[in-house]
């Protein structure tokens, strides 16, 4: 089976559906990539003549696109294909309520199916039509080592607390400001105490980053199932996270992870408790059944029935 992934280019090779593709190409299954460069719908249309040309040539069994706008962009090629599209959770909830209609327009009407990434956005969409899957993890690549050795990697100082910033500060439905009122709080009482953040980073370096941080701390006002979380639990570090997405799902009774509120104190003294106990967690046998091995299964399952329909 051949499967061609519709995705945005604009950040530079994307890693979540890159490693998806790897992981049914260990089962098999023929994946190849169309990256589009273009940022909205203009954009993303502008890639239309290209897109054609490119499902022509590989012939793809099914095309899987990658948030809404390549599922659109998918349709409007006319070539004929069974679409399947990936909603990751800021396309469904932050992008208003004419572009939630129109996505909802297409998964009833123009796409076989629609992958959702948490229970929150399945109940946007045809139950027939939908499923949730998140995303897997490569337990492989995400794995638990030395924590002097990952600060000794990075430079960092084992003398003093280490706080992970889940993503880019810049990005406002991060909530920056909540983690920075928190990181202010600790430290008043740990002047030593250091940030980092998770962006424009290697494999190699955001795995040592899970290992060396003391703790991750995602403060987002929205999610769908943040892959983020998923992979720090992979290498048992412990999490501090906004009740979103699906978050409070997947990290379950896993030690040294809680959920936070929005409110500054309280969100403080939370993270200062678990900083506090200099343990880890237990997060990764817990995250077992997102492996990208199984995901990958259940990928290739959807796959056959759509091609087989």
């Amino acid at each position: 089976m051949k499967i061609l992934f519709v995705r945005s280019g604009n950040g530079g090779i994307d890693p979540i559906s890159t490693r998806q593709g790897i992981s049914m190409q260990n089962k098999g299954i023929e994946v190849s990539y169309f990256d589009i460069i273009g940022k909205g719908y203009k954009g993303y249309i502008n890639n239309w003549q290209k897109l054609r040309q490119v499902i022509k040539k590989e012939n793809p069994d099914i095309i899987h696109a990658h948030y809404s706008l390549s599922g659109f962009l998918a349709v409007l090629t006319l070539t004929n294909k069974p679409i399947i599209t990936s909603l990751m959770g800021s396309d469904v909830l932050k992008t208003g309520k004419a572009h939630l209609l129109i996505t909802q327009f297409f998964n009833k009407y123009l796409w076989n199916y629609t992958i959702v990434k948490s229970k929150e956005l399945f109940r946007f969409f045809s139950e027939k039509k939908s499923a949730v899957i998140p995303n897997g993890v490569d337990m492989e690549l995400f794995k638990p080592i030395s924590q002097n050795f990952a600060q000794q990697s990075l430079g960092w100082s084992p003398k003093n607390f280490h706080i992970l910033f889940a993503s880019n500060p810049a990005r406002p439905e991060k909530n920056f400001n909540l983690a920075n009122a928190i990181y202010n709080k600790i430290k008043a009482k740990y002047p030593e105490a250091e940030i980092h953040y998770l962006m424009n980073l290697n494999d190699t370096d955001v795995v040592l980053n899970y290992n060396a941080a003391d703790i991750l701390l995602l403060t987002s006002h929205h999610e769908g199932s943040p892959n983020v979380i998923k992979e720090a639990m992979a290498c048992n570090c412990p999490i501090a996270a906004t009740n979103v997405g699906d978050i409070s799902e997947i990290t379950g009774d896993t030690e040294n992870v809680i959920l936070i509120p929005f409110e500054n104190e309280t969100a403080a003294n939370a993270v200062l408790e678990v900083l506090e106990t200099k343990n880890r967690s237990d997060g990764r046998k817990n995250i077992m059944h997102l492996s990208s091995n199984l995901i990958a299964d259940r990928l290739i399952a959807l796959y056959s029935k759509i091609f087989l329909t």
